[in-house]
């Protein structure tokens, strides 16, 4: 499938994507945790998109990952309204500010800081950190 974006056009494998992103949701809503730290890897490096694409493309596909795990778990009782009233209003704020970040860094920093963001989360799964 070819995808054009800003007059560029990028060829991307749609089965690799559809196979990628419903093992991330999978997985993602088992663990309780958002998609997007496996779904920008997916993109970037499984698809070959460029950052700048993916960021918003992995937002907007993890949306629907996240309001079914959401109401999930919110039908097993694992759910805390206060921490949801907390985190939400911080949620959006941040959405706003970091693409204004990323817009202004070079792509590399934007990776680098992805990557070990990646990493601090997968010892905190792996019960390396707490």
């Amino acid at each position: 499938m070819i995808v054009e974006f800003w007059g560029q056009e990028f060829k991307i494998n749609v089965f690799v994507g559809c196979i990628g992103g419903f093992l991330i949701a999978v997985i993602s809503s088992m663990f309780g945790f958002g998609g997007g730290p496996f779904m920008v890897p997916l993109m970037t490096v499984g698809l070959g998109l460029p950052m700048y694409l993916v960021v918003g493309s992995s937002l907007l596909a993890i949306f629907f990952n996240t309001v079914m795990g959401t109401l999930r778990h919110y039908q097993f009782g694992n759910f805390d309204p206060t921490f949801f009233l907390i985190m939400f209003p911080a949620a959006i704020i941040g959405g706003f500010i970091a693409p204004q970040i990323a817009k202004r860094v070079s792509p590399i920093v934007v990776k680098r800081v992805a990557v070990a963001g990646l990493v601090i989360l997968a010892m905190n799964l792996l019960g390396f950190i707490s």
